[in-house]
């Protein structure tokens, strides 16, 4: 998974969003609500399309799902699920972008722990606080929590209902993904000086799977080629980390 950041929308796109949830308020008050239908009827106009098109645009030109961040990102998704939450139905803050995948396993799961979601939520934290990354099989795991001495309830429960340690072609893309990036570090290494901001470009560039997250953090500092970088070369480490 990787960071997002959410663009604000274009004026007319936000009004619309906004009277269409005015109205789900109004019908869900006097009890006259059908939120599928509610749904389904602005999901064909173009304004609906013209918020789908940030999204996809959010996610580069590959349009990737915004839970797996392998596949193609299909169609809008609902992080709070909208039968079960229609008041967020029509919120910005509350649309992501999702492959077929992703929408069949999340379903309306939505996990809380007291008012907290325990599904990472890629536009408003960074999943690599939750999440952890295994070279060796491409899964993802939770992460560690040192402070808990236990494992991230939220990466815990991400993993467990996108299933992103039992999804082989997903692994297999992460597994394709971390080969480039380093690829690209090695490539660095070899040269006598390295030209920072050309090797992030580089490895931006190259990071179809928001890997850098991981590699320049906590653990992708101990793993070769990354770990050479780090211990051979701390200013280009420190402006790559601190470019991403």
């Amino acid at each position: 998974m990787r960071r997002l950041k959410r663009p604000d929308l274009p004026k007319s796109e936000r009004r619309y969003l906004e009277g269409r949830q005015s109205s789900v308020d109004t019908k869900q008050a006097l009890g006259a609500l059908d939120i599928e239908k509610e749904w389904k009827s602005a999901r064909q106009t173009k304004t609906l399309k013209s918020v789908l098109a940030v999204l996809q645009k959010m996610m580069g030109k590959r349009e990737r799902c915004m839970y797996c961040v392998d596949s193609h990102g299909a169609d809008i998704e609902h992080f709070r699920p909208k039968a079960r939450y229609p008041q967020h139905a029509f919120q910005w803050a509350n649309l992501l972008l999702c492959c077929t995948e992703c929408g069949r396993l999340k379903g309306s799961q939505f996990p809380m722990l007291g008012d907290q979601p325990l599904l990472i939520d890629p536009c408003a934290e960074d999943p690599w606080l939750h999440l952890d990354f295994d070279p060796d099989t491409g899964n993802l795991t939770a992460r560690f929590d040192i402070r808990a001495n236990d494992w991230s309830t939220k990466g815990s429960k991400t993993v467990e209902v996108f299933m992103l340690d039992q999804r082989e072609a997903v692994a297999a893309g992460y597994q394709a993904g971390f080969r480039r990036l380093s690829a690209v570090v090695r490539s660095a290494l070899a040269k006598d000086v390295i030209n920072e901001q050309a090797l992030f470009d580089e490895l931006n560039q190259a990071d179809d799977h928001g890997l850098l997250g991981w590699c320049f953090g906590r653990t992708g500092q101990t793993i070769a080629p990354f770990s050479d970088l780090f211990q051979r070369h701390p200013a280009a480490w420190a402006f790559c980390s601190k470019a991403l």
